[in-house]
């Protein structure tokens, strides 16, 4: 995997294990996100809370998160990654709930060596005659 590898790896991790420390230490303090559930969040603290809302609202259920589809830049210290993300709500009992797909692109910046992502867009295409965001794939 390319060298911003590393964070879908962590992003991964974090949402399995529920971690908003985690989730939150491959964004950059100023970080602006256009998300597909909520206009907007601007800052690291706001990000972070939706992770902890989020991680809070799965109760005991897990989530995997699996990315496909990935293509990754890298021009200096600056770099952008997108993929296709499926999330899957898994029970304590191992049973699947339900799943989701979206888009994802990342804008990232190098710093002392390590990647921080400075905007995230996801996105979901609609249908034409429902308006109705697509979430299957």
């Amino acid at each position: 995997m390319t060298e911003l590898g590393v964070l879908f790896d962590v992003y991964k991790d974090a949402v399995f294990k529920k971690d908003a420390a985690l989730f939150a230490s491959i964004f950059d303090d100023n970080v602006q996100v256009f998300d597909l559930w909520q206009w907007t969040f601007e800052g690291l603290p706001a990000w972070r809370r939706m992770a902890e809302g989020w991680f809070e609202w799965l109760g005991q259920e897990t989530c995997v998160v699996e990315f496909s589809d990935i293509q990754t830049k890298v021009a200096g210290d600056m770099g952008y990654a997108s993929a296709a993300v499926k999330y899957t709500g898994i029970a304590a009992t191992g049973e699947i709930l339900r799943s989701l797909f979206n888009r994802l692109t990342w804008v990232a910046v190098r710093n002392d060596g390590t990647w921080k992502i400075i905007h995230e867009h996801t996105s979901g295409p609609a249908d034409r005659d429902t308006m109705k965001v697509i979430l299957e794939r």
